[in-house]
């Protein structure tokens, strides 16, 4: 049997004139991009792990932004299919810790010296998407100073109302309610607070009532419920890996990260649920 040629059926077989798929997708720079510090084996997963990683972190920033703009609009079907997408987008980020964690604590040691004082404590989108949540931690921005570009992205992320301000901000026009102007800062964590908290209950006593809101609610539980997994299998993968040793950027490693698996985005939508 002789080999297939798909240009005997039409495909395109020539692009010296047109645009490929590796021009399209900027492959010869992203592919180019591992540079390597060490002749560890074992670096290049740890780089693709971590590229791949604000790839996709780019992606969830692109959807958080637009649903927050779409539900400032009330273009609720547009704000589910986004939050639903960015669910996803952890859900890959979740599945991408068990490659990582086919590394092992000796094979990273290899160059792990390397890496100097950079970490992973250090992206600018995490941060940011972070602070789109509501998890407004300005101690979180010194580390991007020496950068203006991007504490300047951040610094404007903290003057604009989060996505879940705008969530509270459509349920109280919903219920003809008003929150009180300190229940959330723009500026600071979002804090449990017992009016909105009483106003999620008013939405989920009667769904049928209130369903677009319902949806909301548990649209945006979903996500954190993804981004919780996502922190707990970051939690684990650095144990596994370094064990109690401090991060490379400084930090208290897995006690650090521990204490942020205590971090609660939108803590009303899970608090209220014990008085139903």
């Amino acid at each position: 049997m002789s080999a297939y040629d798909p240009g005997k059926d039409g495909a395109k077989m020539s692009f010296a004139k047109d645009m490929s798929y590796v021009d399209y997708l900027s492959l010869d720079p992203i592919l180019g991009s591992q540079n390597m510090q060490s002749t560890a084996h074992d670096e290049m997963l740890f780089i693709i792990q971590h590229q791949t990683s604000e790839l996709w972190m780019r992606l969830a920033l692109h959807e958080l932004a637009t649903a927050r703009e779409k539900l400032v609009q009330g273009d609720f079907p547009s704000v589910f299919k986004m939050l639903t997408r960015v669910s996803r987008i952890f859900e890959q980020l979740n599945s991408a810790w068990d490659v990582l964690r086919t590394m092992t604590p000796s094979e990273y040691t290899a160059f792990r010296d390397d890496l100097g004082a950079s970490s992973g404590f250090q992206s600018h989108q995490y941060r940011l998407i972070e602070f789109i949540l509501g998890n407004r931690n300005q101690a979180m921005m010194k580390v991007h100073e020496h950068r203006t570009d991007l504490h300047q992205m951040l610094t404007q992320e903290l003057q604009t109302k989060s996505l879940y301000h705008v969530a509270l901000d459509a349920l109280a026009a919903h219920l003809n309610i008003a929150f009180a102007p300190d229940s959330y800062k723009m500026d600071q964590p979002h804090a449990a607070n017992d009016a909105i908290m009483q106003a999620w209950t008013l939405v989920y006593q009667d769904p049928a009532q209130h369903w677009t809101f319902y949806e909301l609610a548990e649209k945006l539980v979903d996500l954190e419920d993804y981004f919780r997994r996502w922190r707990f299998n970051h939690v684990t993968t650095v144990e596994r890996i370094i064990g109690f040793k401090r991060g490379t950027g400084g930090t208290a490693g897995v006690k650090y990260l521990r204490k942020m698996l205590e971090v609660e985005l939108f803590p009303e939508l899970w608090n209220m649920r014990g008085q139903l």
